[in-house]
């Protein structure tokens, strides 16, 4: 006999959220030969039990909200990323020269003014006038300033979640030492542990870009993905021969709260279009904001080529920045049934799929198995990286072209919004 349990988690139901399990009461394991039409459930997606994606006949493939680059206002939704900014902060750009004068007059106050030389920008962040709100404040200034790009100093996060369970790789033999020679990669995470045994004596330099009077932020997630790119081979590393710039934009305030802001984005950003990296790691995700989308898209004119995660938050309806700009190419998450990661995000934007559940990484003083999107983007970052240093090529659109040939179609056939053009099936170039 077969019953049908709901369930959140466990072994059987930590990869997908809201799953419906089919087992057997007798053994309380996975009893598909029992059902004639073994199915899991996930967002209104159906899957069969080896995680292919059931269309019905008769059915219409729904349209995703989530558009690639698509532009959203403050909600009331408290969880909603376009609700996540520096209180009483906005950060500016394009602002017209007598803008600080004319905002002091208005009651608002420019306490810094970053000039990103690399990428041609001046970002000024503004302290807004004593009761007034973040988003009365954007539109008091957008109304006075209509040519300035005027936003929230947004807040991102990095995308992991903890897991303890069996390793999940995607089965490339261990690189040698030398593999990526040559390529320079960057990476915008958190705070690198350069002392960790993955990292020691491998060709890292690390900056942080916190505020002024605000400490760094943690060293756990950008230590994991600077490992993963180029940890030493029996770390797993993928490119160990590769240098790494990597640059933190994550600070920890005085009441202990760790945010990564809009500012050490930005600031992240110019220092490696300085680098001229091949190819950036983009571990992060947050909501669009004009000043960040403005520097992104200076950035691509430049010829920085960037790798974004598809997200976190499990939703269709939020598309996560920067990795939903069009041209970031976006990575999500799949675990070792090519099951999408419970997690993970949905959207046109999601480009390809790697393996990011339950993934072996290093952290400071040690190792964790990790989970997220986080840890899907590494992979694409190391095949585009090696690319780039050898064929000049730096459009998205001719790297995208380029990978979506050495792929496994999953879900509807084709590109798709849980898979992108599917599971990466590619093994990086040493040389």
């Amino acid at each position: 006999m077969v019953k049908y349990y709901r369930r959140r988690g466990g072994p059987y139901g930590a990869d997908i959220q809201s799953i419906y399990c089919w087992r057997c009461d007798c053994c309380a394991r996975p009893c598909y030969r029992s059902c004639a039409r073994s199915r899991r459930r996930d967002g209104g997606l159906e899957y069969d039990k080896s995680g292919k994606q059931v269309i019905k006949k008769g059915s219409a493939k729904k349209k995703s909200s989530a558009k690639r680059g698509a532009r959203r206002t403050f909600s009331n939704d408290p969880t909603d990323p376009v609700n996540k900014f520096e209180p009483g902060e906005l950060v500016v750009s394009n602002a017209p020269r007598d803008f600080a004068t004319i905002a002091a007059g208005m009651g608002y106050r420019v306490v810094e003014t970053v000039g990103l030389e690399s990428l041609g920008m001046t970002v000024l962040r503004v302290r807004i006038p004593r009761g007034q709100t973040v988003p009365g404040a954007r539109r008091e200034l957008a109304a006075r300033f209509p040519g300035a790009s005027i936003d929230a100093n947004h807040q991102f996060e990095s995308q992991a979640r903890k897991v303890m369970h069996a390793r999940n790789a995607m089965g490339w033999a261990k690189a040698s030492a030398s593999c990526g020679q040559g390529v320079i990669l960057g990476q915008i995470d958190s705070g690198v542990d350069v002392t960790h045994a993955a990292l020691r004596g491998q060709q890292v330099e690390f900056r942080s870009f916190h505020r002024k009077g605000r400490r760094p932020g943690p060293k756990v997630h950008g230590t994991a993905i600077a490992a993963m790119l180029v940890g030493k081979p029996k770390w797993g590393g993928l490119l160990p021969g590769a240098s790494l710039k990597a640059a933190s934009m994550f600070e920890t305030k005085k009441s202990g709260g760790k945010v990564g802001s809009a500012m050490g984005l930005l600031k992240s950003l110019n220092w490696l279009a300085k680098s001229r990296v091949h190819a950036i790691n983009l571990s992060i995700a947050g909501t669009d904001n004009k000043t960040i989308r403005l520097a992104f898209t200076k950035a691509k004119k430049i010829g920085l080529v960037l790798i974004g995660a598809a997200g976190n938050w499990g939703r269709v309806d939020r598309p996560a920045f920067p990795a939903a700009y069009k041209h970031v190419v976006a990575v999500t998450a799949v675990n070792a049934r090519k099951l999408i990661y419970g997690h993970a995000n949905q959207g046109k934007y999601i480009d390809f799929a790697a393996p990011g559940v339950k993934i072996y990484a290093a952290v400071p003083g040690g190792a964790k198995k990790m989970s997220g999107t986080s840890f899907a983007t590494p992979y694409i970052t190391a095949l585009i990286g090696p690319e780039v240093a050898h064929s000049g090529t730096r459009k998205a659109s001719s790297l995208r072209k380029k990978l979506k040939r050495h792929v496994e179609d999953l879900g509807r056939p084709g590109k798709d919004s849980v898979f992108g053009y599917g599971l990466i099936k590619l093994k990086p170039r040493c040389k």
